[in-house]
Order: structure tokens, then C-alpha cells, then sequence
């Protein structure tokens, strides 16, 4: 019985970190309309840029992770690339405003990309979180003896964040 309540606790942890990412995420996801409509006032700004984020965003919405998939490494894949591309396509985006002097100097465009800034931290800060908090779960579900009461009981190893492919190149930055 103290196995599996030290088990229960441990995997509400889990989830708990869990949840901290996807709130993280989700404040992203409410920024992006309000930073794609703050660019789209600016004279001629190029409207593939804009679509390419409003897209991302709108897959990077649809995929969902509850719970019970935490220990399913491809399900949590498919929402990382989701989520990888929409941080590519903010990334064309705030390169190409480099373009538009009006709109650098603009104070809700600044103040929207502070606020941008602070929460691709804040979701580096929660994944490294639950990375934390997956380890610990992980190790107790493997180690003996727990190992064989976690087995019956149902309680598997959690996947973890894992860098997107190619994150260990740093990315060229071209202003021409």
C-alpha cells in the first residue's frame, strides 16, 4: 500500500508538471493573435509570414495531451513538432519585422514581443520542470523492488521533452 500511495503521489507530479507546461503553452497561443494583428497594421507586411503563424498556432492548438498519454513518447513527439513549428514561425516573423522600421518602433509591438520573450522562458523553465519531475517518477517505477509492484499496479514510465531535431546548430540569421 506505501508503494503504490508513494507511486500515486509521484505520477500526480508528474501531471502536475505537466500542466504547468501546457498552461505555458497555452499563454504563447493567446499572445499570437494579438502580435499577428498588432503586424498585420503595418503597410505591406508579408501576408505568408502572417499565415504561416496563424497555421502553426492553429496546429499547435489542435494536439492535445491528457494524463494518460505522459508515458506514450510518440504522442508527446507529435505535440513537441506541433509546438517546434509554431516557435519557427514566430521566429520568420520577428526576423522579418527587422524589415519594418514603423513597426519596431511601434509600443504594442514591443511590448507584445516582451511578452513573447518571457514566455518561450517560461516554457524552457516548465519543460526543464517536468523533465525534473519525470526523472524521479521514472527512476522509482524502475528501481527493485518498487519495480515489481509498479509493474502489477499499472504505473509505466513518463516520456520526456527531448531537444527538436537540429537544436544542437544554432540558427543563421540573414537580415537580407
Amino acid at each position: 500500500m506505501s508503494v503504490n500511495n508513494s507511486l500515486v503521489g509521484d505520477r500526480e507530479e508528474v501531471r502536475k508538471a505537466w500542466s504547468n507546461v501546457e498552461s505555458q503553452y497555452q499563454r504563447r497561443a493567446d499572445l499570437i493573435p494579438n502580435l499577428v494583428n498588432t503586424v498585420r497594421g503595418a503597410a505591406n507586411f508579408e501576408q505568408e509570414t502572417l499565415t504561416a503563424v496563424v497555421e502553426a498556432r492553429s496546429k499547435a492548438t489542435s494536439i492535445q495531451i491528457n494524463a494518460e498519454d505522459l508515458d506514450d513518447p510518440a504522442t508527446l513527439q507529435r505535440f513537441q513538432q506541433a509546438q517546434g513549428e509554431l516557435s519557427g514561425a514566430l521566429s520568420r516573423l520577428l526576423v522579418a519585422v527587422e524589415a519594418y522600421p514603423e513597426l519596431k518602433a511601434n509600443a504594442n509591438f514591443r511590448d507584445l514581443q516582451v511578452q513573447l520573450e518571457g514566455t518561450e522562458n517560461r516554457i524552457a523553465t516548465e519543460r526543464n520542470r517536468y523533465n525534473e519531475v519525470v526523472s524521479g517518477y521514472n527512476t522509482k517505477v524502475q528501481k527493485f523492488p518498487t519495480s515489481l509492484m509498479a509493474g502489477m499496479l499499472g504505473f509505466k514510465a513518463s516520456a520526456y521533452f527531448e531537444a527538436d531535431a537540429g537544436a544542437e546548430r544554432a540558427p543563421t540569421v540573414n537580415f537580407d
